[in-house]
């Protein structure tokens, strides 16, 4: 297709900051400057190879996006140009994520979480205090973000400053002055450097720093994060060796062998997903881990990969050669600065090291990774979404079949795992699957990372075999936080449910949780106290659900407007006609959601509320009403 694009063209810098991630254009016909005699009326570079780029549509983007703090229309055409993507495509991708925008914005913006773990700690008068103080200002913006990965933090805000020098920095436990300060300074106050401040924010992050039970956490604090050198002092890479020394097939058979479950949410066999990789058919394929944390109350992977991102990459190494990958990506959501940094830091270290590349130490196999960064988008942690997004489409699920581990990235066969699954998978191979096995109960085998928030004590990531009961975790979190006792714990965030005090000693494995209608999914154990309006949490989750939907299949997308505004007119005290039926009508919205949506997120958009109103009856969206 020849691209006809009209409207503003690029400004140098414009040219510039895109051709930073493209190259320079070929060609006139793909934006460069015209040179009759070389190319006359012929493109010199064809349709095919032109389309082949279309995966660089998000990082270019970004460039523009970090450079502008928008995407002016010149930059935009030039993109548009540069890939041979028709303006209206390359729209409906700027648009899907909220971290793009086509429209001007000031060069600073503070992003002020709204959700639940958040909400429950004051984001709200925060968000309205700053607004009230930078309100008319052209140089810094205050927007309202949905989770931003911070939960142990609450409340917590992202500073994002667009300029030659792209920064930015998280503020736990947010007080309008402390944003002020970070704004005034000039310095945002994410950026530490190992080991200046000496940890001072995982410290805070993972309660069980140093402890000697730990394996997933147990390099956090203790060695630079950029160091391969102090990764191999603390047992890094044997996983690895030992991986090399047994071969493709033992190792996935060590990974079956260990019964490890996807950390994701999903909780999949891994061993069954890498097997059915390795035999896939076709000379490439792909492996992705999914780094786009954005669960509300979920900030593991998080941690991990700010604390030891060389265990990530140590695990996509062996899952690369176990499957005979040539090529790894690692998707991480935008709002994670001090993550990407942190990664991208570790993947130059290996690189160095002669682990990435071409021809690894003369073992003739090649392998190299690449990150991508996402731009605020939930559904993008669903793993065919994940995929349209690198390829640099809408952030859109796929009908399955065909399933990812056949036909994935670039129509290639792919693994798929997330952050934690992928740093249990050196340990495995230096314990061996059977060991690792013996660890946890049932079909939960091993060590699991939980997210616990809101009314504790000490809020963080916690290590614990599988097994540990709700009421011991909190415990170990040091209770709650007030004198007020529990009234209910939500398990495994906005999509998962809420149970009450009568389940405080439900072991927490797959099993255990499932047996009380509830699920461990992504590890959120988030904690809410007496004192806690309910119905405001519930009118929340229905927004979040409203904006997050991609708007693909019909019942998803119409059916989470039609909860959040049947939850809403609840909450208001003013239903179309009895509050009885209108429960009954969620009830049945629910239920269509489930049976007929593409994706897990319309299967769990429901599950929150329908638990709640369960757990505590029809008057719970209305109990903080005079």
């Amino acid at each position: 297709m020849d691209i006809k694009v009209t409207g503003p063209e690029p400004t140098e810098l414009e040219r510039k900051v895109v051709d930073g991630v493209l190259g320079s254009a070929e060609s006139a016909w793909a934006g460069g400057r015209r040179d009759l005699e070389r190319e006359g009326r012929i493109s010199l570079l064809g349709g095919n190879r032109a389309r082949s780029k279309r995966d660089q549509l998000l990082p270019a983007f970004h460039a523009v996006q970090e450079r502008f703090g928008w995407i002016p229309p010149g930059a935009f055409n030039y993109i548009c140009k540069r890939l041979t993507v028709p303006p209206a495509e390359a729209y409906g991708v700027a648009t899907f994520f909220h971290m793009f925008s086509m429209e001007h914005r000031p060069s600073t913006e503070v992003h002020v979480c709204e959700d639940i773990a958040c909400r429950i700690k004051g984001s709200e008068a925060l968000c309205e205090n700053l607004e009230k103080a930078h309100n008319g200002s052209n140089l810094v913006g205050i927007r309202k973000s949905p989770c931003l990965g911070l939960c142990e933090w609450a409340p917590a805000a992202l500073i994002l400053r667009s300029g030659e020098s792209y920064e930015g920095g998280a503020i736990g436990k947010a007080t309008p002055e402390k944003v002020q300060a970070s704004l005034d300074s000039g310095k945002l106050l994410d950026r530490p450097k190992f080991p200046d401040r000496h940890w001072d924010w995982l410290t805070h992050s993972v309660p069980q720093m140093g402890e000697s039970q730990l394996r997933l956490l147990s390099r956090i604090g203790s060695v630079d994060p950029a160091s391969v050198e102090d990764y191999h002092i603390q047992g890094g890479f044997e996983g690895l060796a030992k991986a090399v020394a047994m071969g493709p097939l033992a190792t996935i058979a060590e990974v079956t062998a260990s019964g490890l479950m996807g950390r994701g949410g999903a909780a999949f066999p891994t061993g069954k997903k890498w097997e059915a990789v390795a035999q896939a058919q076709g000379s490439t394929k792909y492996v992705v881990c999914n780094a786009d944390e954005s669960e509300p109350g979920t900030f593991k992977d998080r941690v991990i990969m700010e604390g030891d991102p060389l265990a990530v990459i140590e695990g996509i190494l062996i899952a690369a050669f176990a499957t005979g990958a040539q090529k790894g990506f690692i998707y991480i959501r935008g709002e994670y600065p001090l993550a990407i940094n942190r990664i991208q830091n570790a993947i130059d270290a290996v690189r160095t090291a002669g682990l990435l590349g071409e021809n690894i130490q003369g073992t003739g196999h090649s392998f190299d990774i690449e990150i991508r960064k996402g731009a605020g988008a939930y559904i993008c942690g669903e793993e065919t979404a994940l995929v349209n997004s690198i390829e640099g489409k809408r952030g859109e699920p796929r009908n399955k079949p065909p399933f990812p581990v056949h036909v994935g990235l670039f129509g290639k066969p792919t693994l798929i795992n997330n952050v934690e699954t992928l740093a249990n998978i050196p340990w495995i191979l230096r314990m061996g699957g059977a060991a690792y096995a013996g660890i946890g109960t049932g079909n939960s085998k091993g060590q699991k990372l939980f997210c616990v928030s809101g009314h504790v004590k000490k809020p963080g990531v916690y290590e614990t075999p599988f097994g540990i009961t709700l009421r011991q975790l909190i415990t170990l979190a040091g209770g709650t936080s007030g004198n007020a006792p529990i009234k209910a714990v939500l398990l495994g965030g906005a999509a998962g449910a809420f149970v009450g005090p009568e389940n405080l000693d439900v072991p927490l494995t797959f099993e255990g949780t499932r047996a009380i209608g509830a699920t461990l999914g992504s590890g959120v154990v988030m904690v809410f106290d007496q004192t806690t309006d309910l119905g405001e949490i519930l009118v929340r989750i229905a927004a979040f659900f409203r904006d997050e939907s991609c708007g693909q299949c019909v019942p998803c997308r119409v059916g989470a407007i039609r909860q959040e505004e049947l939850v809403a007119r609840l909450r208001r005290g003013k239903p179309n006609g009895s509050a009885a039926d209108e429960v009954v009508l969620l009830g049945e919205i629910a239920q269509v959601m489930r049976d007929a949506s593409i994706c897990g997120l319309g299967h769990t958009a429901s599950g929150a509320i329908q638990s709640a109103l369960k757990i505590f009856g029809n008057d719970v969206l209305g109990e903080s009403r005079s």
